[in-house]
């Protein structure tokens, strides 16, 4: 499930298929077409020409057989390893703290807060903790209201006095707990965000997923469910 919050509260609830018909949530246009990738994130071309793992070896049991390379095979007789859930719902690979701004916060706290806590983007809540959007560093960065390095000072003082609420990307997407993790990738494609809000019904966030979470859950154990 995913929701659309704005200042004004929710805007949107619907599906990945619902959210991509609508417009101005955020949405950057891309300049390179994605290339097909096979199962195992390489080119899809790749596939056809690399030769399939070596060294395989049947087991049987419980009336059916399987195939595993004989390396693994002998790694999961010694250590006595169960197979785990393989990932496939937000939840699964979400921070749980996000790094947060209030409404009331200035361009200066909110840059101050992004580059004590090492973190490119923050959702911005209201008094009553409900989403209202998201700022990101190149939302702070915009060539369009960062002064001249010629003009005077007082530019630069008044735009670190100016409210996040004047610059910061809204209304935003935001994503439930349960949802599809790769219903999430593709709306993070979509849109050019580098991740969404986690939110429950009230709009209360409760997480934070990037592509750096997606990315980190790929290459660890337990895998990613991306074929189910």
């Amino acid at each position: 499930m995913f929701f659309v919050y704005g200042t004004s509260g929710q805007l949107f609830r619907g599906s990945m298929e619902q959210l991509r018909q609508i417009r101005g949530v955020g949405s950057l246009a891309r300049t390179r077409r994605v290339e097909a990738l096979g199962r195992d994130g390489r080119d899809a071309s790749e596939d056809a020409a690399t030769p399939a793992l070596p060294m395989r070896e049947a087991t049987k049991g419980n009336g059916f057989e399987s195939s595993r390379p004989a390396p693994l095979l002998a790694y999961l007789q010694t250590q006595g390893a169960t197979q785990r859930r393989p990932l496939s719902l937000v939840a699964d690979v979400m921070s749980h703290h996000p790094i947060t701004l209030p409404d009331s916060a200035t361009v200066l706290q909110a840059w101050q807060l992004l580059t004590n806590q090492s973190v490119g983007q923050a959702p911005v809540l209201n008094v009553a903790g409900q989403l209202v959007g998201l700022l990101t560093r190149a939302d702070l960065m915009q060539p369009q209201q960062v002064p001249d390095p010629t003009q005077h000072a007082l530019a630069w003082q008044t735009l670190l006095a100016r409210p996040v609420t004047e610059i910061m990307a809204t209304p935003v997407p935001s994503v439930a707990p349960e949802s599809d993790i790769r219903r999430v990738a593709q709306v993070l494609l979509d849109t050019g965000l580098p991740g969404l809000p986690v939110v429950d019904e009230q709009g209360q966030v409760s997480g934070f997923i990037s592509r750096s979470d997606i990315l980190r859950a790929v290459v660890t154990d337990p895998p990613l469910d991306l074929w189910g």
